[in-house]
């Protein structure tokens, strides 16, 4: 019995024996894959920053086309007429309105 546990731990893989090279092995799978700096989180979180980016994206263009938008209605008042008149329904007096429900 001592000759086989002599014989599994006397072969040497790069100056280590099988066994420390498993050990090795085990440790970076569980440094790789079971800590919170794990390869899964990692994809993981770039992905979610990739998904707020363009969030990030979408919001500013959508933030730009609205002040594009209001600079336009606070310069002319017949555009912010019709706005109110389309949006909000809003009429001048002696003016009657027919909405069209088109569903």
């Amino acid at each position: 019995m001592k000759d086989n546990i002599k014989k599994f731990g006397t072969k040497r893989v790069a100056g280590l024996t099988v066994t420390q090279i498993i050990i090795l092995l085990v440790l970076i799978l569980m440094l790789f894959f079971f800590s919170d700096s794990s390869i899964l989180k990692r994809l993981r979180n770039e992905s979610q920053i990739k998904d707020l980016e363009a969030q990030i994206e979408f919001y500013q263009n959508q933030s730009k086309s609205d002040k594009e938008k209001l600079d336009e209605l606070q310069s002319n008042t017949d555009d912010l007429e019709k706005f109110a008149r389309e949006n909000y329904f809003m009429k001048k007096e002696n003016e009657e309105i027919f909405i069209i429900d088109h569903k």
